[in-house]
């Protein structure tokens, strides 16, 4: 097993169960326990989590199985309209001849659907996302170096020196596990490590969430909620939310029911 898929799984197991001793993931990894010794004194060092006597434990409390570990096109079933407000929301930002980059995950796949007539240049690291631009569009589709994260359906690099550096954006568009005061939550270290590379090359930085995400509180903290620009989601979201939004001065757009759309019309 490569080292970027052993560090993948022990990340995910640690995150699943809080602790997770030497022999146990040696055992789930079938590797040796020397081999896991040196993954977790790599992680520890990489802040991705904390060594204890006989294993290591995540740097946040355990996340619950059904969100750490859900696949890409389970995600891609729940919210879905909410999700198709959103993106449409989020493309009309987007003005012809820009470059933008887009982020992995379930509610910024769909803004595809509302980019087959315009022109842009899109770095995006979601191999789904690639693949429906190219069938179905003109725009210009750059993806960075790297595997592909299969659960997620995006392009992952351990290298540091990869394409991600050589482009820069007007705008970047992501979602996000949750979002809540100290800022964006997720819940895998690998995809953090990624993404943090993609916001550094945007000058504004557009969250794509759908009113459920400001109830997950548990998870690592991506960036603060300063760093971001605009924040994109439906109109069930609570007030709250939204003052907590705006007093750090992020602007907040909502996408409203097509039938409550049309009716205030």
């Amino acid at each position: 097993m490569h080292e970027r898929e052993r560090h993948r799984l022990i990340l995910k197991l640690v995150s699943e169960q809080g602790l997770a001793r030497v022999g146990q993931l040696a055992e789930a990894l079938g590797v040796s326990e020397p081999t896991v010794r040196r993954d977790l004194n790599r992680l520890a060092g990489l802040n991705l989590l904390r060594k204890v006597r006989g294993g290591a434990e995540a740097m946040t409390q355990r996340m619950p199985q059904e969100i750490a570990g859900r696949p890409f096109a389970v995600s891609q079933s729940i919210n879905t309209e909410k999700k198709r407000r959103i993106a449409r929301k989020a493309v009309q930002l987007c003005r012809d001849g820009e470059a933008i980059i887009i982020n992995g995950g379930t509610t910024t796949y769909m803004m595809a659907e509302f980019l087959h007539d315009r022109q842009l240049q899109i770095l995006t690291n979601s191999f789904a996302m690639a693949e429906r631009l190219l069938a179905g569009s003109a725009n210009r589709v750059i993806v960075p170096g790297g595997e592909i994260y299969r659960e997620q359906s995006i392009i992952l690099s351990p290298f540091d020196n990869d394409t991600t550096q050589n482009h820069y954006a007007s705008k970047m568009f992501m979602g996000a596990q949750g979002l809540a005061p100290p800022g964006l939550i997720e819940v895998d270290p690998l995809l953090i490590r990624a993404e943090q590379k993609l916001i550094n090359q945007a000058d504004q930085l557009i969250v794509l969430v759908d009113s459920t995400k400001f109830r997950q509180r548990a998870g690592l903290i991506l960036c603060p909620l300063e760093r971001i620009h605009t924040v994109i989601t439906d109109d069930e979201v609570e007030p709250a939310a939204v003052k907590m939004l705006e007093a750090a001065g992020v602007e907040v757009i909502i996408a409203e029911a097509e039938e409550r759309s049309s009716t205030a019309a």
